[in-house]
């Protein structure tokens, strides 16, 4: 039981000293955990950045990597490759004076990413991780109509369950309603929420305004990425960005989305927060993706998991 003005993710943070915010999705996912990261930064904690990567690492030298499965990136790393969100947001970070190492995860399976984090967690002695999502598809049970891309989250999700001994492991989802493009109801989002709250796993929510330090470099940070990559720019944070801005509707920033209407509002803004192995507990496949080595095992898995799975029905928001 917590007071009303303590934050309740802050407070399960409070005691630890050196913190891993990883992304969980791949992409962009890591900027979504940026604010939160920077206010953990703040606070004069040791924050260390991490995520699961769409960047293509295979041709990284051997110096590289910390670890198998484990790289860090800097803001040198691979000058040539023209996507890499893990090395531009290291180069924004060292241009505003913040450690600028960035973890990079390849796309594996849970065994190989779960050895990942082991590693990683071991190397800086890490005594929390907060997971973050950018979107909502990392709370999709399994027996939800449309679970939007929820293959990267729910490994990231699976590897971190089993670390037990890590004294903190919490997910942060932020960009309510930005799923909907992939088919995520979000009033089941909504039904999930409320069946985590009941069971004890849901932390509650905050916002990211402009106003404070944290959002105002939030909003430097996705432009200098959209800036860095302009013909792949980040659909989430853009709408993330769009939202903490006070944009509202269909507040279009990037021609990768002409042609949809956007819906961006001030629930894009609003950072949800979970205890990650309650959020585990209720994943009706975790156990199918145990033993996967590759991520083309784990969209199977999930595929023979659905195929004769009777499913809730999408819904919508009455109000």
């Amino acid at each position: 039981m917590t007071d009303l003005h303590t934050n309740p993710l802050f407070g399960r943070l409070a005691d630890a000293e050196r913190i891993l915010v990883a992304g969980a999705g791949g992409g962009f996912d890591i900027y979504a955990g940026l604010p939160l990261a920077l206010s953990l930064i703040h606070q004069g904690k040791e924050v260390h950045l991490a995520n699961l990567s769409f960047s293509h690492l295979a041709g990284l030298p051997v110096e590289d990597w910390a670890a198998p499965d484990l790289a860090a990136i800097t803001p040198d790393t691979a000058p040539h490759q023209a996507y890499f969100p893990e090395r531009t947001l290291a180069q924004w970070l060292e241009a505003h004076g913040y450690p600028a190492t960035v973890y990079a995860f390849p796309q594996t399976g849970v065994q190989p990413l779960r050895a990942a984090y082991r590693a990683l967690i071991d190397l800086h002695r890490i005594d929390a991780v907060v997971l973050v999502d950018g979107g909502t598809d990392i709370l999709m049970r399994g027996d939800e109509a449309g679970l939007g891309t929820p293959e990267e989250d729910l490994t990231s999700v699976a590897a971190l369950a089993a670390l037990d001994d890590v004294p903190q492991r919490l997910v942060v989802s932020v960009g309510f309603g930005v799923d909907a493009y992939h088919g995520v109801s979000h009033a089941l989002v909504l039904e999930n929420i409320a069946a985590l709250e009941r069971e004890g796993a849901y932390l509650g929510a905050f916002s990211v305004p402009r106003a404070t330090r944290e959002g105002a470099l939030f909003l430097d940070a996705v432009a200098h990425a959209q800036e860095r990559t302009p013909d792949r720019p980040s659909i989430v944070n853009g709408s993330i960005a769009a939202a903490v801005r006070g944009s509202f509707g269909d507040a279009q920033f990037t021609s990768r989305t002409s042609g949809s209407e956007l819906f961006v509002n001030p629930l894009m803004s609003l950072c949800f927060a979970f205890d990650l192995p309650g959020l585990a507990a209720r994943c009706l496949y975790l156990d199918r993706i145990e033993d996967t080595h590759l991520m083309r095992q784990v969209q199977s898995r999930i595929a023979e998991f659905r195929e004769d799975l009777v499913t809730r029905p999408s819904r919508r928001i009455p109000h």
